[in-house]
């Protein structure tokens, strides 16, 4: 009871918050009408964004316990318990699912014209999911609303994807489900050994032995590794992106990528603060790949989506370099940066399902002069550009100032090297924004151009104020932050020194 605060409001916000999208979806059923079914889905994610509000509003700032927790028993045979509660890690996890799940609606409005009903059933059980696997403080819990999130997900992709779309549906399953099954058994194991409880705060309390944590730590890193995914587990990844539609892309990369990273921070780095260490150097290289292999790789790409995709691959791996640092300033960093991918990343995916709406091509050698022939959609994806490349005064910037600053306190080499991520990325957004915004318009897709509407507008100006807003003033979610990463980094330090004293050895003379 020491690590967290019960619920100080009147009601249970957390299960309000995580299971309100079902009754959208209830409602849904009974309906047969498109345009009301889209209606019921915008008030139904409006009004789970508002009442998710009091838990960013009421959130204490000052300590590292978990709040807002509800806790019930649930099947009292295994000690599995309806446990759920938010700290400064998670919170903003929640905000920014119920915020993007308004975006996504906005963005399927038209573009969504067959099984009207079950996509927008199948985009609210997401968002369910994806508060539910931020809001789990039982680990049980955790698993099942991870793998009830890959069941929309497949359908999304394999239904109302691309040309490839069954392909990548399935390479999409088959990757997170591999993962999914060494972490089943991670859990089981660790059921076992944590004193036959899923209390994720009382399995960090327990010490395992070191060749223990080893094995666990990987069996849970394969499965938050495909999802970050890490190299070299991305290639589900550009095809998953490429085929879904946009509002699964957005989701993709703003929500579902950050599930694996925020595994790390929630599992591995307090429960087995050993093979975090061990394995620090591995996992910081793994990270440095990724950054410079998916910016030398997007450079290449000729399709819009695809070349976001990659992209994600080295923003993603900034993310993993900033939690592998195991320092406050790496680590903030990498969570912010979290943040700052899913509001960044999800724009440009709504920006391609804007253009790609009127011309039904992502091809980038078909396009070219935007400027002229839609202005006012050059300057969303002006804005989104310039923080996608860590534009100074943009949220991008401070996050990767933070990840690069702490991984050269972490290992000067790395660091040095993960500076080439900054460059590259530059390189290709400025080269993408190049083709297509400059030059002369295309004859081809010209009579097909038509500028945002009202509805495109308000769905993308939310994303540039955050964008703007978090850059002027990153303390407005760091601050939420800081004493929750504290109190996870010195729960990494307090590990058995003496067990893995040449691994510290060996990260004193790579520094």
């Amino acid at each position: 009871m020491e690590d967290i605060i019960l619920n100080r409001l009147d009601y249970p916000i957390l299960t309000i918050t995580t299971f309100l999208p079902l009754l959208g979806v209830f409602l849904i059923l009974f309906l047969w009408n498109a345009a009301l079914i889209r209606w019921i889905s915008l008030i139904t994610t409006i009004a789970t964004f508002i009442v998710s509000l009091p838990i960013y509003m009421h959130f204490d700032k000052t300590t590292y316990k978990m709040q807002f927790v509800e806790s019930y028993k649930w099947i009292p045979a295994l000690n599995i318990n309806y446990s759920v509660g938010v700290d400064g890690i998670s919170v903003l996890f929640i905000i920014l699912s119920t915020l993007l799940s308004i975006l996504c609606v906005l963005v399927s409005w038209k573009a969504i014209k067959e099984k009207v009903k079950e996509f927008f059933i199948a985009l609210l059980i997401t968002e369910t999911a994806m508060i539910g696997i931020f809001v789990s403080m039982d680990i049980f819990l955790f698993y099942l609303f991870w793998e009830i999130m890959l069941i929309p997900m497949f359908l999304m992709i394999g239904v109302w994807g691309g040309p490839n779309r069954v392909y990548a549906a399935i390479k999409f399953v088959l990757f997170t489900l591999a993962g999914s099954v060494f972490m089943l058994v991670g859990i089981i194991v660790l059921y076992f050994s944590g004193g036959k409880t899923f209390d994720i705060l009382a399995l960090s309390k327990v010490y395992y032995p070191v060749g223990l944590q080893m094995w666990l730590f990987l069996a849970f890193a394969a499965a938050f590794a495909v999802k970050v995914p890490m190299f070299p587990v991305h290639t589900w990844l550009p095809d998953a992106h490429t085929e879904a539609p946009t509002a699964g892309s957005v989701i993709l990369a703003g929500i579902l990528l950050k599930m694996g990273a925020y595994g790390f921070l929630r599992f591995l780095l307090p429960i087995f603060p050993d093979a975090t260490k061990i394995f620090i150097f591995p996992m910081i290289l793994l990270s440095v790949i990724a950054i410079i292999y998916g910016g030398y790789v997007t450079l290449m790409q000729k399709d819009l989506k695809r070349l976001i995709a990659y992209s994600s691959v080295s923003h993603m791996g900034f993310v993993t370099l900033g939690i592998f640092t195991l320092n406050q300033t790496g680590v903030t960093g990498g969570i912010l940066q979290m943040i700052n991918h899913g509001i960044v990343t999800g724009a440009l995916f709504m920006c391609v399902g804007i253009i790609y709406e009127r011309t039904h091509t992502r091809m980038i050698e078909d396009y070219g002069g935007l400027s002229k022939s839609v202005p006012i959609y050059v300057v969303f994806f002006t804005i989104f550009t310039l923080a996608a490349s860590g534009f100074p005064g943009l949220n991008s910037f401070i996050g990767e100032f933070l990840i690069i600053s702490g991984a050269f306190k972490a290992t000067m080499i790395f660091g040095a090297l993960s500076i080439l991520g900054v460059i590259l990325g530059i390189t290709y957004m400025l080269w993408l924004y190049y083709r297509l915004v400059c030059g002369s318009v295309n004859p081809k897709i010209e009579r097909h151009l038509l500028d945002i509407d009202l509805r495109e507008t308000i769905a993308l100006v939310p994303l540039v104020i955050l964008i703007v807003l978090i850059g002027v003033q990153p303390n407005l979610l760091t601050s939420y932050m800081d004493v929750s990463v504290q109190h996870l980094l010195e729960k990494v330090n307090a590990g058995d020194v003496q067990q893995i004293k040449i691994v510290r050895i060996f990260l004193e003379i790579i520094r």
